[in-house]
């Protein structure tokens, strides 16, 4: 007779939500069925609940340690270094995270629950570019921009970066180093000729 190992509360707990981010990352959130998470789990809908008191709770866990462990790779790679060096390092930290963590990246770009208050990935976004706009005002106001605007780079740099991934996720070539290179020359090359006072362009009446 073969005896199943009974597992700590932690170690269960951890169990459901490595089961369960395979299954977001594969169904998006409401198609993703509590059974589906327990049958894989091997384990009752109402251990599910004991731990997470439901669907939407454990969904909120996941998307937690997703962006707690994507936001600290993120501001490890600029801790230090040139500007560009930081902005290199910010978008290749990012997409390394697409290339290792295939579901943690699929579960935050799905749809979030209509209850949730903002979605995985555009609080992820926000906080991200929150990081980032901290190296944009430093460099503004050394070059002696306007450093208010540093939030509008900011958020432009992290949502291509963003949507840059979504497409590697897709052709999974060029390499994720190639790529950041390609990402930070654009984004620098655009900083380092941005005028003080950008002025709107407008269309000249007839």
């Amino acid at each position: 007779m073969v005896f199943r190992q009974r597992l700590s509360a932690s170690a269960r707990r951890a169990q459901l939500i490595d089961v369960a981010r395979v299954v977001f990352a594969k169904r998006g959130y409401e198609a993703a069925s509590l059974e589906e998470i327990a049958d894989r789990a091997k384990v009752t809908r109402p251990v599910v609940y004991e731990h997470f008191g439901g669907k939407e709770g454990l969904y909120a866990v996941v998307i937690d340690r997703e962006m707690e462990y994507l936001v600290r790779r993120i501001a490890e790679a600029m801790a230090s270094g040139t500007p560009r060096e930081r902005i290199e390092g910010a978008a290749l930290a990012f997409l390394t995270y697409v290339k290792d963590h295939p579901d943690g990246f699929a579960v935050l770009t799905h749809d979030a629950p209509a209850t949730t208050a903002g979605g995985g990935m555009s609080s992820l976004l926000n906080d991200v570019a929150e990081r980032v706009g901290d190296v944009f005002i430093a460099s503004f106001k050394a070059a002696g921009y306007d450093p208010k605007a540093a939030p509008i780079y900011a958020h432009a740099l992290v949502g291509m970066v963003t949507f840059v991934g979504q497409w590697w996720t897709d052709t999974r070539k060029p390499s994720v180093e190639e790529v950041a290179a390609h990402i930070s020359a654009l984004a620098w090359m655009g900083l380092r000729h941005l005028p003080k006072k950008p002025a709107k362009l407008t269309a000249k009446k007839a």
